[in-house]
């Protein structure tokens, strides 16, 4: 964490850089040591994988940051959704939850709105499941709950 607050104060490619390997460190061995062992035809839902959290960099470009985690043997994903809410919105909720806007990264409504739009741009360029959640829980559930019955369901 102390490399992710020294990036906000100073963003640097080199410090930039540095946090994504680590990630992608962090993901390699959960790769490994977690997701191997789970049964096989287990449903396993990660936040934050690599596609979401490389939306929240802003010098790195989100190719490499995808590469660095493909280099290291970073699971991919069967299926990948990419859950999406109205910025403004998204910046309300937040706003209302008890601990308030705490994030370490994203300090204004304008850069939550361009880390918005670059995840959907890689969502649309990836070809991943788009799930907007501005509705009810249960809409966006059977919105997840739709495309894993298509990925068990495939030839």
């Amino acid at each position: 964490m102390a490399l992710v607050n020294k990036l906000v104060r100073n963003p640097d490619r080199e410090l930039e850089l540095r946090v994504c390997e680590r990630l992608a460190e962090s993901r390699s061995w959960i790769s490994r040591h977690v997701l191997a062992k789970q049964p096989p035809d287990s449903i396993i839902l990660i936040d934050r994988w690599y596609p979401s959290d490389a939306a929240f960099r802003r010098i790195v470009p989100f190719a490499e940051i995808l590469q660095l985690n493909i280099d290291r043997n970073v699971q991919v994903p069967d299926l990948h959704v990419g859950v999406v809410t109205a910025p403004e919105m998204s910046w309300a909720r937040a706003a209302a939850r008890s601990r308030g806007l705490n994030s370490t990264v994203i300090h204004k409504l304008e850069e939550h709105v361009d880390c918005t739009r670059a995840f959907e741009r890689a969502i649309a360029d990836h070809g991943w499941v788009l799930c907007r959640n501005e509705g009810t829980i249960e809409d966006a559930t059977m919105q997840v709950v739709s495309q894993i019955h298509k990925v068990f369901n495939a030839p």
